[in-house]
C-alpha cells in the first residue's frame, strides 16, 4: 500500500499481472532464470540472510558492469542505463520524487568502476553490518494527536476492515486504493481524490496511534470543510422496506416507494428533501424534525451540495383494471370500460395528466385532479379464488 502511495504521488500507474501469468512478465521471468542458473543452482547453502543478499548483490554487480550481453551488442547494462548527474537533476525538476515523511531517497549508487564491495561471502566469513555506508532506517514520526490518513486496498469480497469496522464498497471496487482521512469524529473514504463515503468515526486515539504506526501520516485538510451554522446537511441513508429512514432517535417516512431504495437527504431549516444520489432528481419531500445541531450529529453528515430538482419526467406505474374497468392510480378512479377488465396496464403519471397505454396499441389521456403523490408502481396481485 505504501507502494502505491508513493507510485501515485510521482504520477506512477502502477500495474499488476494476473496471477500464474509468467508470460506478460517475460523481461524479469528470464532474468530469474538467468539469476538461478548462474549462481543459485551451483550456490551452498547461506548461512543467513545477509550472506544470501551479499551473494546476489556480487553476482547482479557482476551481470551489470563485468558481463557483455549478446542482445546489447556485447555491450554492459550498466553502459546504457548511467543517467548523468544533469539529467537527474533535470528529471527531479520536472517530476520532483516525494515520499512519505518517514522515508528519504537513497543515496546515487556508486559506479562499476568503483565498486563497494566485490569480494563474495563464503560461509566462514561474517558480515559487518556497522560499515560507515550502511543506512539507518530513520524512526518513524511519533503520532501527535489529530487526524490521520491511511491507504487500504478494497479486497475480492468489497468488503474493507479498519479496526474492527466494516466499510462496503462493494466487488466492482475490488483492488482500487482507497484513501481514508480519519479522527475521533468523522472517517472520510476517498478514491482517487474523490469522496465516495462519509461515516461516523468509531475510533479513539489508540486507534489513530495505531494507524499512524503501521503506515498512517499526518491528515490534511478533510475532503468536506465544516458546516456553517444554519447551513443545509447531507446524508445517505437506506430506506427501509417499510419506507422510512432512521435520522438519530428520529424514524422518518420517506415513501413506501422508495422501499429498499439508497436515498441521499438534504436537511434545511424546515424540509427533508430526499433525493437520488446519481442524478439528484428530487423524489420527495418532508417536514424537518430535527433542530441542526441534532442534524449536525448524524451518522455521515456533510456539508449540502446543489440543491435536487424534480423530474419534468411522468412516472410510469402499473395497474390491474377491476371487474368493471376501474384503475386505481394516485387517489384518483379512472373509468376504462368492461372491455378492459382484469388488463394490465402502464400509466404516466405526468403533474397534470394521467395517460393510459392500451392493450390495442392506443392510449387515453385523462385530466389530473388529485396532488397525491405516487404510493406504488406495481400492479395490485388479482385476489387468490379457491377452486370450487
Amino acid at each position: 500500500m505504501l507502494f502505491d502511495r508513493i507510485c501515485r504521488d510521482n504520477g506512477i500507474t502502477h500495474r499488476l499481472t494476473e496471477p500464474a501469468s509468467p508470460t506478460t512478465t517475460g523481461k524479469v521471468e528470464r532474468f530469474h532464470g538467468t539469476l538461478r542458473r548462474e549462481l543459485l543452482d551451483d550456490a551452498e547453502p547461506f548461512d543467513n540472510l545477509l550472506a544470501a543478499q551479499a551473494a546476489v548483490d556480487t553476482w547482479v554487480s557482476g551481470y551489470n558492469c563485468d558481463r557483455p550481453h549478446q542482445s546489447l551488442d556485447m555491450g554492459y547494462p550498466a553502459d546504457r542505463f548511467a543517467p548523468t548527474q544533469h539529467a537527474r537533476a533535470a528529471a527531479e525538476e520536472v517530476l520532483p520524487l516525494r515520499l512519505p515523511a518517514n522515508l528519504r531517497p537513497a543515496d546515487c549508487p556508486q559506479s562499476c568502476g568503483e565498486p563497494h564491495s566485490a569480494t563474495p561471502v563464503t560461509s566462514d566469513q561474517s558480515v559487518d553490518v556497522t560499515r560507515a555506508d550502511a543506512e539507518v532506517s530513520p524512526t518513524p514520526v511519533a503520532y501527535r494527536g489529530g487526524p490521520v490518513e491511511f491507504d487500504r486496498v478494497v479486497p475480492a469480497s468489497g468488503n474493507l476492515a479498519v479496526r474492527g469496522k466494516q466499510f462496503w464498497l462493494g466487488p466492482a471496487r475490488a483492488g482500487v486504493t482507497v484513501t481514508f482521512w480519519a479522527n475521533h469524529d468523522v472517517i472520510h473514504l476517498s478514491i482517487a481524490g474523490t469522496r465516495v463515503k462519509s461515516v461516523r468515526s468509531h475510533l479513539n486515539s489508540t486507534d489513530l496511534a495505531a494507524l499512524a504506526a503501521t503506515g498512517g501520516r499526518p491528515a490534511g485538510p478533510p475532503p468536506l470543510p465544516p458546516a456553517e451554522p444554519g447551513s443545509a446537511l447531507e446524508i445517505d441513508r437506506l430506506v427501509a422496506r417499510g419506507g422510512t429512514v432512521s435520522l438519530g432517535n428520529t424514524i422518518v417516512l420517506a415513501a413506501e416507494i422508495l422501499a429498499g431504495r439508497q436515498v441521499t437527504i438534504r436537511i434545511e431549516d424546515a424540509t427533508l428533501m430526499f433525493f437520488d444520489p446519481d442524478t439528484r432528481e428530487l423524489l420527495r419531500t418532508r417536514p424537518n424534525p430535527l433542530s441542526w445541531d441534532q442534524a449536525r450529529k448524524l451518522r455521515g453528515a456533510r456539508p449540502a451540495g446543489p440543491p435536487p430538482r424534480p423530474s419534468v419526467d411522468p412516472v410510469t406505474v402499473y395497474r390491474r383494471a377491476s371487474n368493471s374497468g376501474v384503475i386505481m392510480v394516485v387517489g384518483q378512479k379512472i373509468a376504462l370500460g368492461r372491455t378492459h377488465a382484469h388488463q394490465e396496464l402502464t400509466v404516466h403519471v405526468a403533474e397534470h395528466t394521467i395517460t393510459v397505454e392500451l392493450d390495442d396499441g392506443g392510449h387515453r389521456t385523462f385530466r389530473r385532479t388529485t396532488t397525491h403523490p405516487v404510493r406504488n408502481r406495481k400492479a395490485q396481485k388479482p385476489p387468490h379464488t379457491s377452486a370450487s
